[in-house]
């Protein structure tokens, strides 16, 4: 490869995001091709945590790149790109769990620890079971039983629970993508944590609260 062909190929690779999206909506195909080779690993990363299966997960990619593609003209630059990105992914995979069947209600204050007005636990102590985790548990075991329980929650919750723990997206970005305040993300984070703790504690024979 000659130099010139060298720097081509880097100016290629290092064109800003925003150049990318500028071009792409002045209907540059060539600018849809780079985002979407830069992008569709984490987009189908985050479809994967959020929709549970391979092929709705491709579905979903499927979805949010002709989004990308179709509503280019409707980014406004006010939040990074990745963010536009979450949101789109995120909208296309809460819909499909919404129109899935619905499981029986799960009570989520069941869950949860109770407490009496003296600030006491209602039924007796949290039971420290994390210790129990290596010993009880096979890594692919306990995988298998927080995403049972990852399942039971709220599309919502899901998300905002994917987007944090999986995604590492800090909550800002978590509302942004979502339309949530920062203190409805933290609210809604705390009580999906606490819910997955209660889920897997009851697994391992201790009492949720």
């Amino acid at each position: 490869m000659t130099g010139e062909e060298q720097g081509q190929e880097t100016s290629c690779i290092d064109v800003s995001e925003q150049v990318l999206v500028q071009r792409l909506q002045a209907g540059d195909t060539e600018a849809f091709d780079i985002l979407f080779r830069r992008y569709i690993a984490k987009v189908y990363r985050q479809a994967t945590h959020l929709v549970g299966t391979a092929a709705e997960a491709e579905e979903v990619v499927q979805e949010v790149f002709l989004a990308v593609y179709e509503k280019s003209h409707t980014f406004r630059g006010e939040a990074a790109f990745a963010t536009w990105l979450y949101r789109l992914t995120a909208n296309a995979a809460l819909s499909r769990l919404r129109r899935r069947r619905r499981r029986p209600e799960i009570a989520m204050d069941d869950y949860l620890p109770q407490f009496r007005e003296d600030g006491h636990h209602l039924v007796r102590p949290v039971v420290d079971w994390s210790s129990d985790l290596e010993q009880v548990l096979a890594e692919a075991q306990l995988q298998h039983l927080l995403r049972q329980a990852i399942e039971l929650l709220q599309p919502l919750d899901k998300a905002v629970l994917v987007l944090s723990d999986f995604e590492e997206l800090s909550n800002r970005e978590i509302g942004e993508a979502l339309g949530l305040t920062v203190p409805a993300v933290k609210a809604r984070l705390h009580r999906a944590r606490l819910f997955l703790r209660g889920q897997l504690a009851v697994e391992l024979g201790h009492s949720p609260t």
